[in-house]
């Protein structure tokens, strides 16, 4: 398999966009958020991981359980797990919450798979391969089991075989994790991308949608009867974790968070209770799963506000060559200072590859979202035209929908795998101007690997909520700032990842926390600055919903009892 960076010292990325036929475009969101890898070098990693399968076909047992799980001595090989027709082992070797060796019982297994209504996976099972992905493939990881889900009876169910068996528990809604946290190797994926359904009352503008959507599909079918919610900037991302993880995107000046729409939920903690959460109802975890993350249980449904929009709305790109980043980008703050709430301009520093409409060299690239009138647009415009001719420029008036797709106007392909990607973010207060200095510092002495640094606008109305309101805590600030690369050779990792970390320490005293969905890692003293004055309340409702830590795959809030 792909070697992977220990998840310790692994630090994440979300890379910057080519616009060029020689690059594969994989978009993870906004002009800010966007992963670029060339075609040749996926393919030569996806030769490298069918290589790797074989291999590890032929290794049998230790090329699936690996060291850990084989120092267990179990007394079974693999070739249960490479047939057709699978029956269950003996004991099955898995990975516990302290992540040492545990055996799961034949008998065990069979009564759970037999209570569920959806499939309960093993390795050689149908359909294992294709459930056990996720969007990052630089996860290349075996979940002993997967679960998937056809109902919150189903979620109920497999968390309390989870909590029972002890079992590291990685829960899956979308699968978009950059993190690779929805997923685990060797203990159990909760897989919610089966449950689907999603209704829509037009007469009191909610939307109700399970755990398994996509925010393209959200989209398409609230967008049918011309309503919207904030959600994301990538159309293959899951509502569960977005959301769970505050919900930035392209309507959030207008409209808010994800998080911030979010009317009520359905909720399955540690101890296998469903509960309906909301203002009214176990209003504090109510409060906590609005930007609080994963922490406190599985989300198996999610009730969303929605808001009279679109079908257009005027948005798309313009890049400048790099050389006027430093006249240019005052021009854009002065822009944003001033700017209501349909205005969004995000912008990045970014290394672009050859392409017939724009020469290889690094540009400063801006996103353009207006949401307002369109006989506003000429005036907006007006305003970027006075930053001059772009080297490339796609900005006009298209469907929300579109614009959900980035760039390239299409639904992005999985990551390969063996990317190893470093990101870290940060959220800017007050004036900018020095962390916009230092960036441009740093981005003109960065190695080939470090791609770019993207600053996305706050403010409007993700400010006007208070800050303890929900567990986002960071909503007044101005930026978010986000720092990334990647790069194929594994033997680079150690030095990539010094360089990475860096430019990192020049960058961080200007920030404050980090954003969850694309760092999750974060160590304990920036998880107490993301989450703030409301980090001794997280804390407390973790003792209270999941005080054995069950769900610790995420900006883990640990538990003090």
């Amino acid at each position: 398999m792909p070697t992977e960076i220990p998840s310790q010292r692994m630090e994440y990325v979300l890379l910057l966009h080519g616009f060029g036929s020689e690059f594969k475009e994989v978009e993870s969101g906004s002009a800010a958020m966007i992963i670029k890898i060339p075609n040749n070098v996926i393919q030569q990693a996806k030769a490298a991981d069918e290589a790797a399968r074989s291999r590890q076909f032929r290794v049998g047992r230790r090329g699936f359980v690996g060291s850990g799980l084989a120092a267990a001595t179990l007394p079974f090989g693999r070739v249960w797990a490479d047939a057709k027709d699978i029956e269950l082992p003996e004991q099955l070797a898995a990975i516990g919450l302290d992540g040492k060796p545990i055996a799961l019982a034949r008998a065990d297994i069979k009564a759970f798979r037999a209570s569920l209504r959806g499939k309960l996976l093993l390795a050689g099972d149908d359909g294992y391969e294709q459930a056990r992905k996720i969007w990052n493939g630089a996860f290349n990881r075996h979940p002993a089991l997967i679960a998937c889900c056809a109902d919150s009876d189903d979620v109920v169910k497999t968390v309390n075989f989870a909590r029972t068996q002890g079992l590291l528990t990685a829960v899956r809604g979308g699968g978009h994790s950059i993190s690779g946290q929805s997923t685990c190797e060797g203990g159990l994926m909760i897989d919610l991308s089966p449950m689907k359904e999603i209704r829509v009352d037009v007469t009191r503008k909610t939307a109700q949608a399970q755990a398994g959507v996509l925010l393209g599909e959200f989209d398409a079918k609230s967008q049918a009867v011309g309503l919207v919610t904030t959600l994301g900037t990538a159309a293959d991302t899951g509502i569960a974790g977005l959301t769970l993880g505050g919900g930035l995107g392209r309507l959030q000046r207008k409209f808010g968070l994800a998080c911030d729409n979010l009317l009520s939920a359905d909720v399955v903690t540690a101890d296998g209770r469903l509960l309906h959460v909301s203002e009214h109802e176990n209003a504090d975890l109510f409060w906590g799963i609005r930007g609080g993350g994963g922490n406190f249980g599985v989300v198996t449904r999610f009730e969303y506000r929605l808001h009279k929009f679109g079908p257009n709305l005027l948005a798309g790109n313009r890049a400048f060559p790099l050389s006027r980043a430093r006249e240019l980008i005052p021009m854009l703050l002065e822009m944003m200072a001033g700017a209501g709430d349909d205005l969004g301009l995000t912008f990045d520093l970014s290394k672009e590859p050859p392409t017939p409409n724009q020469p290889e060299g690094s540009y400063l690239e801006i996103e353009l979202i207006y949401t307002g009138d369109f006989k506003e647009a000429d005036r907006v415009l007006a305003s970027l035209d006075k930053l001059g001719k772009p080297a490339f420029d796609d900005i006009a008036i298209k469907p929300y929908v579109k614009a959900q797709l980035g760039v390239s106007g299409a639904a992005p392909p999985s990551l390969p795998p063996g990317l190893h990607i470093y990101s870290k973010s940060g959220f800017v207060y007050g004036n900018p101007d020095k962390i916009i200095d230092e960036m441009l510092r740093q981005f003109e002495s960065s190695p080939a690997y470090m791609s770019g640094m993207g600053f996305s606008p706050m403010g409007a109305a993700v400010g006007r909520v208070k800050p303890d309101a929900t567990a986002f805590w960071n909503r007044n600030s101005s930026y978010m700032l986000l720092l990334h690369g990647g790069w194929m050779d594994a033997s680079q990792d150690a030095a990539n990842i010094e360089g990475g970390r860096r430019i990192w320490q020049a960058l961080e005293p200007y920030t404050k926390g980090h954003y969850v969905n694309a760092e999750p890692n974060a160590e304990e003293q920036r998880l107490h600055a993301t989450y703030g004055g409301s980090y001794p309340r997280l804390v407390q409702l973790k003792n209270k919903y999941d005080p054995k830590n069950l769900f610790r795959l995420n900006a883990n809030i640990k538990p003090t009892v």
